[in-house]
């Protein structure tokens, strides 16, 4: 896949197609994008040939078919399996059955063996009691009985958690085994010889699971996959492009000879209305015209799952169908409605609804089934709803588009979500931003963006072309693609809310890193981009930390690294702080503000805090402690010299703030101490040809790219020679696919690549650090949304994805548009 992915990109550099479209490309495409709980993607670059999935991997599948005249063809997502449940796990069910930690004589396997001496226990099985019903250290052997009165199988599979290594026999024979762990249920295939060991009445499952080091658990059940009701009788639309653009991804399908399909997803983030970015609805937009000149009958089905409204798959949920003013209404959400009581990384929502409408003057038809008969239903023309509670339900649409001829028809439908609460913010349960007005539902948001289609669609577009053609003036056509795919995801992965006592704020998630709320040190790299398109919102991602200092809850003299584990903004709990890294970035997208708006209005408001901040920087940032920055996977580092220049740029723009503010005597002292210690630093980083990693350790070396504010802010702290001198010596060092982030690995940043690409003099320059990133864009065999933590030689991703740090990439239009500036 990869290499057709790149003999495409080729074909459209060579026809010269590229330098007039935008994205064709991406890991994972944007579908719905609105924050970091409501946000769907397709992995795969035929829309039709995976299932649709939230950002975190977990299914998520949107269904879309079309039917011309008597043929229906699949143009979106792919159905998940459907499974029948032969011995529940006790996601599903809890069950009884016998335990021992002492390793058993004779055949213990064996389905007559005599376990009358083992313990009873509840599944599942771990190392605590908070999260386990039988708690077990080292080695573990269960035995558990399950009853059948049908042994017919279609395909038979293991549905098994477990952590470390497993043996599983069915009635005495081993049916696998596996050394390591998984994170999660896995599905696992089993032989077809292994069906024949079923038996009508009694059945044994015998497993052994050793814990080999750290946490341990188990669960295991077994399952039939259901057969497909419809098979090979649905056909394939043929995905004739794919265009990605700031807020919109588009499709075109040919459906054999008969009619063109275009598809488009739109998630209107336009940063200049708040209202409108914070409204949770998504566009999906189909227009229609026939391919050979004859008239065709056409219908387009769309199907949502209530996987949407749940962390797990096995929750319950409720839907129900109905019409509020001229939409059809379909809705659906988990019967427990958990509000807010989950916090972590890799988790979904299941709490608040997820909702799916259309204008009902297009005559839609909507209707309620479970996940196996959604499909069927279509195919054979039944539009009655046949579930309402249960789990993995289907919310369907049927839009009937009548005749088409040539003239092109468009029709769509909108899908939404109310979370009822966002985020708790030091204990107060606080309400989405369109929330915020009083006697707002989400059936008046999705009214109004229904009434508002046209309109809103063609915004999008203005800026879609906008936005692409300033990133391709500031750094070229690869640039501007990277800047695409940043675009959506890196506003998406916050949530904006308003604190009766902090104001408006924008508080992201640290998406696959470690689920941290509102991390200043990912704040950090993520703000170009809204330092752009709306300073409110880096202000609303600035005022929850500095809240939490000035309130007294944070009272060390640095600041702090986050506000909680998302949604729970109660405190940081972070086990490490990174005093100078946090202190450091506070300040100086402070001081970026005030360039933004020409004023430092909003550091006025905050300046004991700042002061506070910039006296430690003076007193600990030029050579750094042993302590963590914001590349903490890499390690400690003692004698940081990246983070040195990072305090250093940071007493320069405290400096630069005092001026603006007035306070001239402050201003200068802080400058001549600034300059001091870029003078210093110059000194300890020494490195003949380059600058080091570590202070007086000339054999290493690293991205600066805390310099670029320096540049950026006019701060003028640094000679020009020294930007030169790095990145004359980064040239040399790049990989296939980047710049490593320094001397110890291979692995890169690509936030930070873009940053000290941005320090390059020239165009040329710029552009030799833009290629790898480009290519590991466009070839990176992770395909998940854009990964910020990648390997150099190979692609791959190493860690983290869907996180909003992407923003960084806009340093270079930043500093193109800052340019000059006063």
């Amino acid at each position: 896949m990869k290499n057709l992915r790149l003999l495409c990109y080729l074909i459209l550099m060579i026809t010269g197609h590229v330098a007039f479209s935008q994205v064709k490309h991406a890991p994972s495409f944007p579908l719905v994008t609105h924050h970091t709980y409501f946000s769907i993607w397709s992995g795969s670059d035929s829309l039709n040939s995976s299932i649709t999935k939230h950002w975190t991997g977990a299914d998520q599948p949107l269904i879309g078919l079309v039917k011309v005249d008597n043929e229906v063809y699949r143009f979106l997502g792919k159905e998940p399996n459907v499974y029948r449940t032969l011995a529940a796990a006790s996601d599903e069910k809890p069950y009884q059955c016998r335990y021992t930690q002492t390793k058993p004589s004779g055949n213990w396997s064996d389905a007559d063996y005599n376990d009358s001496q083992w313990q009873q226990g509840t599944g599942p099985f771990g190392d605590s009691k908070d999260r386990y019903p039988t708690v077990w250290v080292k080695d573990i052997w269960i035995r558990r009985e399950f009853n059948l009165t049908n042994t017919e199988v279609n395909k038979l599979y293991l549905k098994l958690l477990h952590d470390d290594n497993i043996e599983i026999y069915l009635n005495g024979s081993r049916i696998y085994d596996r050394e390591g762990w998984n994170s999660d249920y896995d599905y696992i295939p089993l032989d077809e010889k292994y069906n024949k060991l079923l038996k009508k009445g009694r059945n044994v499952m015998a497993i052994h699971c050793t814990n080999t080091a750290g946490g341990s658990s188990l669960d295991a059940g077994l399952a039939d996959l259901v057969k497909e009701r419809v098979g090979n009788r649905i056909q394939t639309a043929e995905q004739k492009d794919v265009t990605v653009k700031a807020t919109q991804t588009v499709y075109a399908f040919t459906c054999g000879k008969t009619v063109d399909l275009q598809v488009t997803f739109t998630s209107p983030l336009l940063m200049n209305d708040l209202n409108l970015m914070s409204r949770p609805v998504s566009y999906v937009s189909y227009q229609v015209k026939s391919r050979d000149g004859k008239n065709h009958k056409v219908s387009v089905f769309f199907g949502a799952s209530s996987s949407v409204a749940v962390d797990k798959p096995t929750q319950q949920v409720a839907a129900q169908q109905y019409t509020s003013g001229q939409l059809a209404m379909l809705k659906a959400g988990t019967t427990q409605q958990p509000v807010l009581q989950k916090k972590g990384d890799d988790i979904r929502i299941d709490w608040g609804y997820m909702y799916v409408a259309a204008p009902r003057a297009a005559g839609v038809a909507q209707y309620i089934t479970s996940a196996g008969d959604a499909v069927p239903s279509f195919f054979e023309g039944k539009t009655t709803t046949t579930a309402k509670q249960g789990r993995q339900l289907m919310l369907n649409t049927v839009i009937p588009f009548g005749t088409i001829g040539k003239t092109a028809v468009t029709k769509y439908v909108m899908l939404g979500y109310d979370d009822i609460y966002a985020v708790q913010f030091f204990k107060q349960n606080l309400k989405p931003w369109w929330k915020n007005t009083k006697g707002t539902t989400i059936e008046k948001e999705l009214a109004a963006a229904s009434t508002g289609y046209k309109a809103i669609l063609n915004k999008c577009d203005a800026f879609d072309k906008s936005i692409y053609q300033t990133t391709k003036n500031a750094g070229g056509e690869q640039y501007a693609d990277l800047c695409v795919l940043a675009y959506r995801q890196a506003i998406s992965a916050h949530h904006l809310v308003k604190s009766p006592d902090a104001g408006l704020l924008f508080l992201s998630k640290e998406n696959f890193s470690n689920g941290s709320i509102n991390t200043v040190d990912v704040t950090y790299p993520s703000a170009p981009l809204f330092l752009i398109y709306n300073p409110d919102l880096l202000k609303g991602m600035l005022n929850g930390i500095f809240y939490y200092s000035e309130s007294g809850k944070w009272n060390k003299d640095f600041a702090a690294h986050d506000l909680g584990t998302y949604p729970l903004a109660n405190g940081q709990t972070y086990g490490e702080d990174m005093p100078v890294e946090e202190s450091g970035n506070m300040i100086i997208l402070t001081a970026a503000i005030a360039k933004a708006e020409g004023n430092a209005e909003y550091a006025r408001k905050h300046w004991k805090e700042l002061t506070r901040w910039a006296k430690y920087l003076l007193a600990a940032g030029l050579d750094p402690a042993n302590q963590l920055c914001t590349d903490d996977f890499a390690g400690h580092l003692a004698r940081n010299a990246n983070l040195s220049v990072k305090a250093i740029v940071a007493v320069g723009g405290y400096a630069q703030l005092a001026g603006q503010l007035g306070y001239k005597d402050v201003a200068a002292s802080y400058r001549k101490a600034a300059q001091e210690m870029a003078a210093k630093w110059q000194q300890l980083a020494a490195a003949d040809d380059h600058y080091s990693l570590v202070f007086e350790k000339p054999d290493t070396w690293s991205q600066k790219y805390n310099l670029v504010w320096d540049k950026v802010l006019d701060l003028d702290l640094f000679p020009k020679e020294v930007y030169k001198k790095e990145i004359n010596y980064y040239l040399k060092k790049q990989n296939d696919y980047g710049l490593p982030l320094d001397s110890r690995k291979t692995y890169t940043k690509s936030d930070w690549i873009i940053w000290t690409a941005t320090l390059a003099d020239n165009n040329k320059d710029f552009k030799a650090f833009i290629e790898p990133i480009h290519k590991f864009a466009m070839e990176t065999p992770s395909r998940v949304p854009l990964s910020d933590w990648h390997e150099t030689k190979d692609g791959k991703m190493v860690g983290f994805q869907a996180r909003s740090v992407v923003g960084g990439y806009f340093m270079k239009l930043l500093e193109n548009n800052w340019k000059n500036k006063p």
